[in-house]
């Protein structure tokens, strides 16, 4: 049987979306797990969502925060908002990382500064 290809697209971004939701759906409770998905964004000094937490103000967009611990892991859950993150203080380091406006993950390395951007 031939499928067009707009509809296997199609299939194939749901699946994908799909895929996403479900590692975000919280489940029976472990000490490796994360805290549960909320609205907003959250920087955490342990990973997989642990240690002291930081509350990213997603309307304060382009003002940079330098953190009093390093970020080790972040969670997003904004419709309009993401946090990039910097390795050194300042937002003035070469090196930074940006999430997306759905994300709950460990970060590549310890972060020490931060702003809102808009979500692309």
């Amino acid at each position: 049987m031939f499928i067009a290809k707009p509809k296997l697209r199609l299939a194939a971004a749901a699946a994908v979306m799909s895929a996403a939701f479900v590692g975000l759906v919280p489940g029976t409770a472990t000490a490796a797990d994360w805290p549960p998905l909320q609205e907003g964004a959250y920087l955490y000094s342990g990973p997989n969502g642990s240690g002291t937490v930081t509350v990213v103000d997603l309307h304060d967009v382009g003002t940079c925060h330098t953190l009093a611990e390093p970020a080790v892991s972040v969670q997003v859950a904004s419709g309009f908002g993401a946090v990039e993150l910097f390795e050194g203080p300042g937002c003035g380091d070469a090196t930074s990382w940006a999430t997306s406006s759905l994300t709950r993950q460990n970060l590549p390395w310890e972060m020490l500064s931060y702003r809102a951007i808009p979500a692309a």
